[in-house]
């Protein structure tokens, strides 16, 4: 039996998939449609991206669910198929390890819609959808629940008790940060700090403390902000940065990076102490093998 994922992040290094939506957009997917309805209507191709991750060597693989929740659902007319469309994220998730050990990590996104008093929806209605896809994540046999892409700490907190509701073995939460327009510090879109965040997360009860996403967040930049975690917390630290910094072609954001000018700095996320490294947008399979050939080399360095 595995250890649990917290307990394995203080071991050893794991390395963690990539990107997912580009992928489902290079497999077929239409801008703007559900990726998450893909789990049910077309699981060989999600199965054939998270494969390829399993492949590069990573040693987790996220769900196909980042909207999976009763809210983002509704939008595209799947509400009712929630369990189902989340049960299925996980199995092929699990498949994609082809019968080896590995960690399969139940996605739960931001909800799409700001709380009150800056919005409509209220605390009860979130947390009763965040509890809802936890339920059916952690059912279908997930080892984890990442609640990713988070800026504000409200929403943040209701999921972290949504996770623990559901029996999570383990709870990862994952912030989205925003490098400054002076290149001096890093804050999400609602103002909190990466130390703020660590304590945050820490006191209400998660197991691993993350980052994803953002706007200037690359590899340089999950390794400074890692160590911003570190100074406030002792929890195991996961990093999965951007392909670099986007650049604007034809109205829309492009990331360039290689995965070998990626792996570059690896090296500085993982002496910041990140036990768990991905990527996120504009990442490949080949980014993640890039990364696992460094953490590998990383940890025979010893």
């Amino acid at each position: 039996m595995k250890p649990l994922l917290h307990e394995a992040a203080r071991e050893r290094r794991l390395v963690c998939d990539g990107a997912m939506g580009t992928q489902l957009m290079l497999a077929g997917l239409e801008q703007g449609a559900c990726g998450e309805a893909w789990n049910l209507t077309h699981p060989d191709r999600v199965l054939a991206i998270q494969k390829r991750y399993a492949d590069a060597g990573a040693d987790c693989i996220i769900t196909n669910t980042f909207g999976g929740s009763r809210i983002m659902l509704r939008r595209h007319g799947h509400e009712a198929e929630l369990a189902e469309l989340n049960a299925a994220g996980a199995k092929i998730a699990r498949e994609a390890f082809g019968g080896r050990a590995g960690y399969v990590l139940g996605d739960v996104g931001p909800l799409g819609a700001l709380l009150e008093p800056y919005g409509d929806l209220t605390e009860a209605e979130a947390a009763s959808a965040l509890e809802e896809q936890c339920v059916a994540l952690v059912k279908g046999g997930v080892d984890a629940i990442i609640i990713e892409t988070q800026t504000g700490l409200e929403e943040l907190g209701l999921a972290i008790d949504a996770a623990k509701a559901a029996g999570a073995p383990t709870i990862i939460a994952s912030l989205a940060y925003d490098l400054s327009t002076d290149g001096t510090f890093y804050k999400t879109m609602m103002g909190v700090s990466p130390e703020d965040a660590a304590e945050f997360v820490t006191d209400r009860g998660a197991h691993i403390v993350a980052l994803n996403c953002g706007t200037g967040m690359d590899m340089v930049g999950a390794a400074r902000v890692a160590r911003e975690y570190r100074s406030r917390t002792s929890l195991p630290i996961m990093v999965q940065p951007n392909a670099g910094l986007p650049v604007l072609e034809n109205l829309k954001a492009v990331y360039k990076q290689l995965p070998s000018d990626m792996a570059k700095s690896v090296p500085e996320a993982l002496e910041a102490d990140a036990a768990i490294i991905g990527s996120c947008c504009g990442s490949t399979p080949d980014h993640t093998r890039a990364i696992r050939e460094v953490v590998d080399a990383f940890a025979k360095r010893g």
